[in-house]
């Protein structure tokens, strides 16, 4: 079974308190929060949303990789006040494995934003088949053997995750695991105040992870077909699941009205 977060820890929110999670266990949000924080364009608000990723440097994720024994991090804002996307990533790999995350609605990062406590799986190949069932053939192929994954509080609110993924199981001690929380604290602070920094940049919905299209797609499925945005994300993530391509390239083909879905 996977572990639980250590008791004495710091707590990844700095609250003084720490959460037990089991990876896998802990309400898992799958697709639906993600679609809790889509807003249509038609109504107005697309605009409202501040991307976290303009501003973000390298280093954010860098800090990890550098501190810790791990071989990859990435950084996700998982919900509202901001757009659901990847921030920053130490290597392309990290990087399709965080949109990844994101287009499937699962995974470690996801149960970390939920639970608000760490989700510390030593070893992927111990986890039961229930756990990850649609992003664990990715992380095998990949060879990620282990995954950390930290949530990102600033006070009560939750706005993302960190996660690091490892090429050889047990990577990371209780100490590590400890440093990693506090990096989480740090980054967590950094990502909102870049965010902030740059919420009136017109540049921050062009970055090379910007999900804006996958709103604006959204959007006008529920338009076409008169349903809940959850739904209409569903139904953009169903197609994308079927056809083998990410979600956002379906999402440029429903913007550019190249394909219509049914519902």
């Amino acid at each position: 079974m996977p572990q639980p977060a250590s008791e004495g820890l710091p707590a990844p929110g700095g609250d003084g308190t720490t959460e037990s999670c089991e990876a896998g266990r802990v309400g898992s949000p799958g697709p639906r929060p993600l679609a809790r924080t889509i807003r249509s364009p038609a109504q107005g608000q697309e605009d409202s949303i501040p991307s976290a990723q303009a501003g973000a440097s390298a280093d954010l994720c860098g800090a990890f990789t550098t501190a810790l024994p791990i071989s990859r991090a990435a950084i996700a804002t998982l919900g509202q006040p901001f757009d659901t996307e990847t921030v920053c990533t130490s290597d392309d790999l990290a990087a399709k494995i965080s949109e990844l995350q994101l287009d499937l609605g699962e995974g470690p990062g996801w149960d970390a934003y939920a639970s608000r406590a760490a989700v510390l799986a030593p070893d992927l190949a111990t986890l039961p088949p229930s756990t990850w069932p649609l992003l664990r053939p990715s992380l095998t192929a990949w060879n990620v053997r282990a995954v950390y994954s930290f949530p990102l509080l600033i006070g009560s609110l939750k706005i993302g995750a960190v996660d690091l993924y490892a090429e050889s199981s047990s990577a990371l001690s209780s100490t590590d695991v400890a440093d990693a929380a506090a990096l989480a604290d740090q980054a967590a602070t950094d990502v909102m105040r870049n965010a902030l920094a740059h919420r009136h940049d017109e540049a921050e919905s062009d970055g090379p992870y910007s999900r804006r299209e996958v709103h604006q797609a959204t959007g006008m499925v529920i338009a076409q077909l008169g349903i809940a945005a959850e739904d209409a994300l569903l139904l953009i993530r169903a197609h994308s699941y079927a056809s083998g391509r990410p979600v956002r390239d379906v999402a440029a083909d429903i913007t550019a009205r190249r394909i219509t879905l049914e519902p």
